[in-house]
């Protein structure tokens, strides 16, 4: 990478500490900014340039700027990447281009622990959600879709919740497929705490990603919010066609 594209990757990386996925004030800001601009203005206590119309953009400032502290170093990026967490950033070549969809609410950079390559597995992807209290039959047809699903080369995208999101992960996984569990807390704190061998399973046969950057836990709105990004990674949702199969 050049020292530009490296200033632009730390500077996302802060971004996805100081600021919640999805929150439009950045969204906007990002439209007329660079994202080394947005950091540099925050660290000199300014608002950046050119950012005049983003609507609630004080408020905004205040609560970014409260955050600075837990954006990450080059050393600790260099870090991460040793433990095999990579930031996936817009304009790399395994960015999913569908993301585009989402315009502001667009990650600004997506963690990634895996072997799989996020933009090839979304090519041919559809996402599989449901509720967390399934019947025994309805894991059973979770299990058996997800299954049907992988053996026709189709990438099963869930969050990695109890439930039916449960089977399409382990459905893919038994029949030898990619599977990608979108998650609301760091690649590192994958959670429900209990999945944990399922997601170690995922990593290595398919890919954890995440807007919240390693060591973030868990919140309730989070998984509201992770929820978009599942269905943008899918080329066929499937509740798009089987509203039955979705329940959350």
């Amino acid at each position: 990478m050049t020292a530009i594209a490296d200033t632009d990757r730390l500077a996302r990386a802060a971004l996805t500490c100081v600021a919640e996925p999805g929150d439009a004030a950045m969204g906007a800001l990002l439209r007329v900014c660079e994202p080394a601009a947005i950091i540099t203005a925050l660290t000199e206590g300014r608002a950046p340039g050119g950012a005049g119309r983003v609507p609630g953009l004080d408020r905004a400032l205040r609560r970014w700027t409260a955050r600075l502290g837990e954006a990450p170093s080059a050393v600790t990026l260099d870090r991460w990447r040793r433990d095999g967490i990579r930031l996936l950033c817009p304009g790399d070549p395994g960015w999913p281009g569908q993301l585009d969809v989402l315009g502001d609410s667009r990650p600004w950079g997506l963690w990634l622990r895996g072997s799989a390559d996020l933009r090839y597995a979304c090519l041919r992807s559809v996402s599989m959600v449901g509720t967390r209290a399934a019947t025994s039959y309805g894991k059973h047809v979770g299990l058996e879709l997800a299954a049907a699903l992988a053996q026709r080369g189709w990438t099963v995208v869930s969050g990695g919740a109890f439930g039916i999101d449960e089977c399409a992960h382990r459905g893919a996984l038994m029949a030898e497929g990619i599977t990608i569990a979108v998650l609301a807390s760091g690649v590192d704190e994958p959670y429900p705490l209990g999945h944990h061998l399922l997601f170690e399973a995922i990593a290595a046969h398919g890919v954890l990603v995440s807007e919240w950057p390693p060591g973030r836990r868990p919140t309730r709105p989070g998984f509201l919010v992770r929820n978009r990004v599942i269905t943008a990674l899918s080329r066929e949702p499937w509740w798009s066609r089987r509203p039955c199969a979705a329940g959350r």
